[in-house]
């Protein structure tokens, strides 16, 4: 059984005091929450922050990005070693950084395996864009970054990998994919992807979420499918009410 899992990306929202204010609203209700495994994402400036609020909480802290090499001079960059001193999870090849900041199937890779390294554990992010889904070129873009991604990759990693199904062309528009299409994706594309990398047994066990304009009113249409085993959720999780009823839903 794959524990279902619920990430909140904040984006680049709210301020240390913001961050603080939304964590002391939401944290007592998921507490309460049982059987779900959930984690926020907030900017780097307010990791510190949040992360003495989640002491003794089952809630689990993340970081939105992180470059590869531990340490040097790499202006503006964030390590693996800095964002393991805070977090136990991290987002990696989200598509806005695919879109705005050149990031590669490649990087993403390298940011994988760093993650592998300092004992991370990755949110890893694939999904067609708008002209692709169009196109029907869906099976063949999200099989390439899920096979360029991980590659080399050891099988017991595998399955301590979290992959985030995010089309691009849902992601803040309102326009969510049906529950029954992204889980045909999941089903058709990314585990047969995960089985050609690692072994079937790997595939199945590893937890495959959706991403894209997820809320509190469409969420359990995703938990029900049954390759869906949770969400990355964007805008809902800057309001508290929004993202607790969504981790209620994954709770069923």
């Amino acid at each position: 059984m794959r524990t279902p899992f619920v990430a909140g990306n904040w984006k680049m929202n709210k301020t240390i005091a913001e961050a603080r204010a939304l964590v002391s609203e939401m944290a007592p209700e998921l507490q309460e929450i049982r059987g779900v495994e959930k984690v926020l994402c907030p900017p780097f400036t307010a990791l510190f922050a949040v992360s003495s609020l989640l002491i003794g909480t089952d809630i689990g802290l993340g970081a939105q990005d992180m470059y590869w090499e531990e340490k040097g001079a790499f202006t503006g960059q964030v390590s693996p070693l800095m964002v393991r001193e805070l977090c136990r999870y991290v987002i990696i090849g989200h598509s806005e950084r695919r879109a705005y900041f050149g990031e590669t199937d490649a990087s993403v890779n390298r940011k994988v395996a760093a993650a592998q390294a300092f004992d991370l554990i990755p949110i890893v992010c694939v999904g067609e864009t708008l002209s692709e889904y169009e196109s029907g070129q869906t099976a063949e873009v999200v099989a390439r970054q899920v096979r360029e991604g991980l590659k080399g990759l050891p099988a017991e990693f595998g399955s301590r990998i979290v992959i985030a199904y995010e089309p691009v062309w849902a992601i803040g528009t309102g326009k969510a994919s049906s529950g029954e299409n992204a889980n045909a994706v999941v089903r058709d594309i990314i585990r047969p992807a995960l089985a050609e990398l690692f072994d079937p047994q790997t595939a199945q066990a590893t937890r495959v979420l959706y991403g894209g304009s997820v809320t509190a009113a469409n969420a359990a249409e995703f938990f029900q499918q049954p390759e869906i085993d949770g969400a990355l959720v964007g805008g809902a999780s800057l309001k508290a009410g929004e993202f607790v009823a969504i981790v209620k839903a994954a709770a069923g």
